[in-house]
């Protein structure tokens, strides 16, 4: 048994922040696709491509070339587009990706216009005061129809909002709001940036160490996850095993935690490959990782979506545990080691 090199947990932090701090909305990921390719560009032997899609490829020589494996994790995020621009000048949304508005009511947000420039807000409900509206403010409904972006500029009206260059169809992403203390990571987004971290920095720590993986190997980066197509292409023919590291769902009658890896061996889309999860679970425990094995109820993945397009691979889902999904999300630095290192076990064997 290969022992597993050293992670710098350093780097992955401050990788992983840069990256929630890089907004990238589904449809919108180019900035956080090009900081991706920029610290796999450091590493030697790594060659890099894009999809037509605009999905990140990453391939590296293993000691073997046949049956290749992939792992993929996605950069894309829950946010928002702009539907309206209503007659008070503020913004009504369209959503992208599966949340509850109440879960980001009151959230700071930044607006992209066509033009590259960028405006703040706050999404609101678009009857916010308690001292104007009192009991409507708590039992309105809230969806798209009720909430409304309030812009940090001086507009009442649709026209002087249009004037600042905000158009129908432009992005608008969530402020991720990234705190880390005491080993937590908070933020938006850990789905499923700090995977994307796990998955970059368990290759890097392979690479300085000088080891290769045991088969020429992919690492894919979706950008369409979110909306349920990401990975449904961009996966090489050759590939024969495809490991999905995305976020494992933390809450009541779970498995999962904050502090450990999981492996998922069924969700919504029902089970994973029976063998490959075996096979992974084998790893965590002749390498001491710290896991857990769960079941998710509602929830999907990359990896099937994979599947969906006719994918012919076996595939199995990772991941660290991460509470308040598809909220403001937190997970512990714990579990992002343990499946850095998980990844790294999987790609000696």
């Amino acid at each position: 048994m290969i022992p597993l090199p050293i992670i710098d947990s350093d780097g992955l932090i401050d990788f992983l922040i840069r990256l929630l701090n890089t907004p990238s909305p589904t449809g919108f990921t180019d900035k956080a696709i090009a900081l991706c390719e920029q610290e796999l560009l450091l590493l030697k032997g790594v060659t890099i491509s894009r999809t037509r899609k605009g999905a990140l490829v990453a391939t590296t020589p293993g000691e073997t070339d046949s049956p290749g494996r992939a792992l993929t994790a996605h950069v894309d995020t829950l946010g928002a587009m702009v539907k309206e621009i209503k007659p008070n000048g503020r913004l009504q949304l369209t959503g992208l990706g599966g949340f509850a508005w109440n879960t980001v009511e009151g959230e700071g947000v930044t607006v992209f216009t066509r033009k590259g420039e960028t405006l703040q807000g706050t999404l609101l409900l678009n009857k916010a005061s308690s001292h104007v509206h009192g009991q409507e403010v708590t039992k309105t409904d809230r969806k798209a129809e009720t909430m409304e972006v309030r812009l940090d500029a001086r507009t009442t009206k649709a026209d002087e909002t249009e004037n600042l260059g905000v158009s129908i169809g432009d992005f608008v992403a969530f402020d991720p709001r990234v705190v880390v203390k005491n080993g937590f990571i908070r933020s938006r987004h850990l789905d499923d940036k700090a995977c994307v971290a796990c998955m970059i920095f368990a290759l890097k720590a392979l690479l300085i160490a000088g080891i290769k993986p045991k088969t020429t190997t992919v690492l894919h980066f979706s950008n369409y996850e979110e909306v349920g197509h990401g990975a449904s292409a961009g996966i090489p023919d050759d590939v024969g095993e495809l490991l999905c590291v995305d976020m494992a769902a933390v809450g009541d009658g779970q498995a999962s935690d904050e502090f450990h890896a999981t492996l998922c061996v069924k969700d919504s889309g029902g089970p994973y490959h029976y063998g490959l999860s075996k096979k992974l679970r084998a790893l965590a425990e002749q390498y001491q990782i710290p896991h857990k094995v769960d079941i998710y109820p509602y929830y999907g993945s990359d990896g099937e979506a994979y599947w969906r397009a006719g994918g012919d691979v076996s595939v199995a889902l990772i991941g660290p545990g991460v509470d308040a999904s598809h909220n403001y999300e937190r997970t512990h630095m714990d579990a992002l080691i343990a499946t850095t290192q998980w990844c790294m076990a999987y790609l000696l064997t």
